[in-house]
């Protein structure tokens, strides 16, 4: 356990950051599962493409906010991205 007064300040500055940090990559998470889980149901594109929409805007501010960096959030987006159009292209060659 740190000692010194600035010592004891950075760990408590340290576990508000973490817990920040911690719930910003359970929005991640959560938004992600949620684009996932519109694809394994087949949903309608347009609700697939809602959920991308939604999911975009939470992955890069968790990266503004420190979170994750930019290029994560970045090749986060673009997976999610490649995955979503895959699906589409896949329902428009089955109709």
């Amino acid at each position: 356990m740190a000692n010194h007064k600035s010592a004891l300040k950075r760990n408590r500055q340290s576990q508000v950051r973490r817990a920040r940090n911690k719930a910003n990559r359970t929005k991640v998470k959560n938004v992600i599962k949620a684009v996932d889980e519109a694809i394994e149901q087949d949903q309608s594109v347009d609700k697939v493409k809602e959920a991308l929409q939604v999911a975009v805007p939470v992955i890069v501010r968790a990266s503004v906010k420190g979170a994750y960096h930019n290029k994560t959030a970045s090749r986060k987006v673009s997976r999610l991205t490649k995955r979503v159009n895959k699906f589409a292209q896949s329902t428009e060659s089955a109709a």
